[in-house]
């Protein structure tokens, strides 16, 4: 089934700005200009960040929509999926994200624009911990991109929690997954945009 909206999560001090989030909004704007895109840059709390994007994707279509996420974003993705019963693409998803997180409380900055910083809260820990997804069964198809390289989290925690999704596990890359122009057509191909 065609993808008419599509919703793109960036991770952990990203942005819009991520060579990622570039390549998805570049391809499906000059290829699909009908399809809804959206890639909000999130607010550092995590209930406020999933408060906004559900406010904004309250009306989009659950069988006609995707989420893309990465990271950190990969782990929000998950919970929209859930609420809104849509397909999800997960690249290098934050597993445990309340453990990994835990070292960054205080003032942080963003990698695409160092001189904007925010501070990450303790209480950010528990909203991580709120946003579990409530079963670990996909409400709907997931695709899973996990690099054996990445240097910030496990693949094999990716596999582990996403047992049901197709997988797509890259033998080196990295955790932004550097080269993902060249793995940009499986996920088009997964999301009928092809």
């Amino acid at each position: 089934m065609p993808t008419t909206h599509l919703l793109y999560l960036h991770g952990f001090r990203s942005s819009p700005q991520s060579n990622k989030a570039r390549t998805m909004a570049h391809y499906v704007q000059t290829q699909h200009p009908d399809v809804t895109w959206w890639c909000p840059q999130l607010p550092p709390s995590p209930k406020a960040a999933m408060e906004m994007v559900m406010d904004t994707v309250q009306t989009w279509p659950g069988a006609h929509m995707a989420v893309v996420g990465s990271s950190l974003g990969g782990y929000y993705a998950t919970w929209v999926a859930q609420h809104k019963q849509c397909k999800a693409v997960l690249l290098n998803p934050a597993v445990f994200p309340d453990q990994t997180l835990e070292q960054y409380i205080g003032e942080q900055t963003s990698w695409h624009n160092p001189e904007e910083a925010f501070f990450f809260r303790r209480e950010y820990i528990q909203e991580l911990r709120d946003l579990r997804a409530a079963s670990d069964v996909a409400p709907a198809p997931q695709l899973g991109i996990f690099a054996k390289g990445d240097e910030l989290l496990d693949w094999r925690q990716m596999v582990a929690r996403y047992p049901e999704a197709e997988h797509v596990i890259l033998e080196g890359s990295d955790h932004a997954i550097s080269d993902f122009e060249t793995h940009i057509s499986r996920v088009l191909d997964f999301l009928d945009l092809v």
